[in-house]
Formats: structure tokens, C-alpha cells, sequence
């Protein structure tokens, strides 16, 4: 698992098992990749992105993190582009 300094977001126009954040909103958001022979169990799952790339999932939405994030404990990101980003809740 990586380490991270913030949060993990889930981006509310994405689908279960899809992601809706591409291109630019990628470079932002960067999402919480998953290594090719990674295996998910749980509420955890993988979903494909249009790059072909993998990337980590909980409880079906695919998680990101925020570039803005600096420190631990930040959750700079909550509430981003008027309500469409959120911190991923277990």
C-alpha cells in the first residue's frame, strides 16, 4: 500500500467501477495506482482506466489523491469544484 500525506478522494461523477477523471483532472487528482498483479479482496477492487493503467478502489469508487495535499492529515480537497470531490470514507 502506498503512503500518502493527505487523504484519499472519490470524485462523484464516476461510476461504480469506472473512472470519470482524465487528462488534466488526472494531473490534480492523481489517482492511487495499482501495480499490474495486484490483487484486490474485500470492499478493495481495481478498476481500468482509459490509459489502460490500474487503479485502487473502495467500495466500488475509484480513489485519488489531491496535489494540494501537503502535510499528513490534510483534506484540502473536501468539497472541491462545488461539491464533487470527497474524502473516501470507510
Amino acid at each position: 500500500m502506498i503512503i500518502y500525506a493527505g487523504w484519499y478522494y472519490t470524485f462523484k461523477r464516476d461510476m461504480a467501477g469506472f473512472s470519470n477523471c482524465n487528462n488534466q483532472c488526472a494531473v490534480s487528482w492523481p489517482p492511487l495506482t495499482a501495480a499490474s498483479d495486484a490483487k484486490a479482496s474485500g470492499d478493495w477492487s481495481i478498476v481500468t482506466r482509459d490509459d489502460g493503467k490500474k487503479q485502487w478502489a473502495y467500495k466500488g469508487k475509484a480513489l485519488y489523491t489531491w496535489t494540494k495535499d501537503t502535510k499528513p492529515g490534510d483534506t484540502t480537497g473536501e468539497g472541491a469544484s462545488n461539491g464533487k470531490w470527497h474524502v473516501a470514507k470507510p
